[in-house]
């Protein structure tokens, strides 16, 4: 292999910049343990049963508030419900989002959530296997308590219910509830208002078999999981320190590449090619998503994460090619095709991948893969790689 700047170090030198990268890395784990807080906060929710007693306005004309001053007319369970002869179309479970006297922020980044369905066991009204639910689901927003709700989303979505009853199905059990897992339910990229308003309906009709699943609802809980704005105000200043950085070691690096009689090498260039991949992925983009209802951030850090591994892994493979001693000149691209192409298609099947995730939720935030047996198993060979906070480019 042809001579490398990065083999021209002097042993002095290497041990400077080892024990240089290695406090850099020591002060980033002692920022993130002493001073970050933990990264996300999971709230939990008790949706509020209101009653729609205006059978004729159109859908998604009015929004129900489980409580404050135009809060919505409630039921305590279904069997006040029956009592008041009130249909189950007529019951829309109302959250709000955050819990009263707070407020959501933009340093929050994202929102996901978790609904949890509370089902007691009725021996004349048993849940089946594979049940499907169908819910009609409305998401509104608004940045003053005195202003209107705006819808934001709206959808009908099925999810498949997995419940457990571990006691004796007997008479005397009634009354018990079933395990039944969490279910994913919406994903918002960009918290960009103070308030959110979840309405959600489950419409029966007996003709077509929707909800015709069996089984007596008694709650529905839901977990609100956001990013902690302690967190995302270190996280963005460790990106806005380092970038500058890992950019001016790129910038001299390339500097003496070029002063040099020859030309660049491969490995040489494939390391050139790793630093602006990861200089792409480490700039702090993300502080415009304080001040921009951006709620494509969450697919764009996919995105540059997905290049940055696959320019990581190709640099590996071609670093050990060229460190092969067999006597064979290697210094081209093109005679490590059979080895990077496959990193190139599986990076474009990914992608391919988290569009129909991601790219999906950008128009619909209740959208999820696992609502399908067909992508919930494709999804379960889905690789996620962890959020990068520090890198530091090799000499």
């Amino acid at each position: 292999m042809a001579g490398a700047i990065i083999e021209n170090m002097s042993t002095k030198k290497l041990v400077i910049v080892g024990a240089i990268l290695l406090f850099f890395q020591a002060f980033s784990f002692m920022v993130g343990g002493l001073i970050g807080p933990s990264p996300t906060t999971a709230i939990h929710y008790l949706a509020t049963k209101c009653v729609d007693t205006v059978k004729t306005h159109h859908k998604g004309s009015k929004w129900f508030m489980p409580w404050g001053p135009d809060q919505c007319s409630k039921i305590s369970d279904f069997d006040e419900a029956m009592a008041k002869r009130i249909e189950a179309n007529n019951i829309v479970f109302a959250v709000h989002i955050p819990l009263p006297n707070r407020e959501m922020s933009p340093w929050f980044q994202f929102m996901l959530v978790i609904l949890q369905f509370d089902i007691a066991f009725k021996m004349q009204n048993q849940i089946e296997d594979g049940s499907l639910v169908t819910m009609d689901v409305g998401l509104a927003y608004r940045d003053s308590t005195l202003s209107e709700w705006t819808e934001m989303a709206r959808s009908i979505e099925h999810r498949k219910l997995s419940c457990n009853f571990t006691a004796t199905k007997t008479y005397k059990n009634e009354g018990h509830y079933y395990e039944c897992d969490p279910l994913p339910f919406m994903e918002v990229g960009s918290v960009a208002h103070k308030y959110y308003l979840l309405n959600i309906r489950f419409p029966v009709k007996e003709r077509k078999k929707v909800n015709i699943w069996n089984g007596e609802i008694e709650a529905i809980r839901l977990v609100s999981i956001h990013q902690n704005g302690g967190f995302t105000k270190v996280w963005f200043a460790m990106k806005t320190f380092l970038t500058p950085s890992v950019l001016i070691i790129m910038i001299w690096y390339w500097r003496r590449i070029t002063q040099m009689t020859r030309p660049p090498v491969l490995l040489e260039k494939i390391i050139f090619a790793l630093g602006i991949s990861m200089t792409f992925t480490n700039i702090p983009v993300e502080w415009l998503s304080v001040g921009f209802n951006w709620t494509w951030m969450l697919l764009f850090s996919d995105i540059r994460q997905g290049i940055f591994y696959s320019m990581l892994l190709s640099f590996w493979i071609i670093f050990c090619g060229e460190h092969l001693m067999d006597q064979t000149e290697r210094n081209r691209f093109s005679v490590y095709w059979k080895q990077v192409g496959p990193i190139v298609f599986g990076f474009f099947c990914l992608f391919i991948f988290d569009m129909c995730k991601r790219g999906v939720q950008l128009k619909n935030p209740f959208y999820s893969i696992w609502a399908s047996d067909v992508w919930s198993e494709l999804a379960s060979f889905h690789v996620t790689f962890p959020q990068p906070t520090l890198h530091i480019i090799g000499l």
